[in-house]
């Protein structure tokens, strides 16, 4: 078991360690093939390491993520800090409705997470919905209450708008934040960051490999196989586009990798910002896991070295292709 860097996630006071094990992919329906074995092999594999953080979401393969995770506690719960979502399910982003337009249907569908998880309480329970839902004041309610009965240790937000966040934090009861944040993405820095650091609540940062573009085993030539949603990178002109602007960063960025990966330099980077507490890159096989779990041990990037980030990838610019 690896000697991961334990940091307390905003005023929760949990400790997590700083690379975590995010759980989109297992769900299994938005990218590409993975087999529940190979997956179920990973958590594990995670918890050996000495990972103890793991995010998912019921939108997960519509719950199938949650229900791996919760196999793979089985009789261990204790070991796991667990972090999930709720309100995608039944949003119409069209006609801006929420199925969790009463207090009584978030707390019941919070129950539903924990069915899936089999288990009695979640750790950190999150609005998933962002700026376009109009039932914010549901959600905190409905957490607050969740947090009373003990069903929840603390609550927060899944969110990149800053003026969303400020509202769902206005009582200052929130504990975490879940923001999309990477070497290509430094939006993030130039207002919430500094707020986040201000009110004390934990950054979780989804996205630190930039949906695998940090990987460097993109090119120009990539497609995507049935089922996986970054297809829409090919398909889509300002995608495209914005896509192969990235690729280019990435190709100036492999020559500051120096011994690492350019994925364990994405990671590095993320990890050393104050404001972040822990990186949940996603895995769908041992290997990966394994290249990303060598990131949180390898020595702090120097302030060279993030001068040198900094030349191609300005501080707080950047912009993402997905989510929208």
């Amino acid at each position: 078991m690896a000697d991961i860097e334990k940091r307390v996630l905003g005023k929760s006071g949990i400790e997590v360690t700083k690379l975590g094990l995010g759980l989109w992919a297992i769900g299994g329906d938005e990218w590409g093939e993975v087999e529940d074995r190979e997956s179920l092999d990973v958590i594990s594999a995670a918890l050996d390491m000495g990972i103890n953080f793991f995010d998912t979401a019921d939108v997960y393969g519509t719950g199938h993520s949650e229900e791996l995770l919760g196999k793979a506690m089985q009789g261990r719960r204790d070991k796991f800090i667990v972090a999930t979502k709720i309100g995608w399910l039944g949003f119409d982003g069209e006609n801006v409705v929420s199925a969790y337009d009463t207090v009584e249907k978030l707390i019941a569908g919070v129950e539903s997470n924990l069915k899936r998880l089999d288990t009695d309480y979640v750790d950190v329970i999150q609005s998933h919905i962002d700026f376009r839902d109009p039932t914010m004041e549901v959600f905190i309610e409905g957490f607050q209450k969740l947090q009373a009965q003990g069903k929840v240790r603390a609550y927060g937000v899944s969110t990149s708008n800053f003026e969303y966040l400020q509202a769902f934090n206005a009582d200052n009861q929130a504990s975490t934040l879940q923001i999309d944040y990477s070497i290509l993405n430094r939006t993030p820095e130039a207002e919430i960051f500094p707020y986040t650091i201000e009110k004390d609540l934990g950054v979780l940062v989804r996205g630190p490999l930039a949906m695998g573009i940090l990987t460097g085993k993109f090119t120009a030539e990539t497609t995507f196989g049935e089922g996986d949603f970054r297809q829409s990178w090919i398909e889509d002109e300002e995608k495209h586009q914005t896509f192969l602007d990235d690729l280019a960063k990435v190709e100036k960025l492999k020559a500051l990798a120096d011994g690492r990966t350019l994925a364990q330099l994405a990671i590095q980077f993320v990890m050393a910002h104050p404001a972040v507490t822990v990186a949940i890159p996603g895995a769908k096989r041992v290997s990966q896991l394994e290249e990303n779990l060598k990131a949180a041990l390898l020595p702090d990037l120097t302030a060279e070295e993030l001068q040198l980030i900094d030349q191609i990838t300005p501080p707080g610019g950047g912009r993402k292709i997905w989510p929208a």
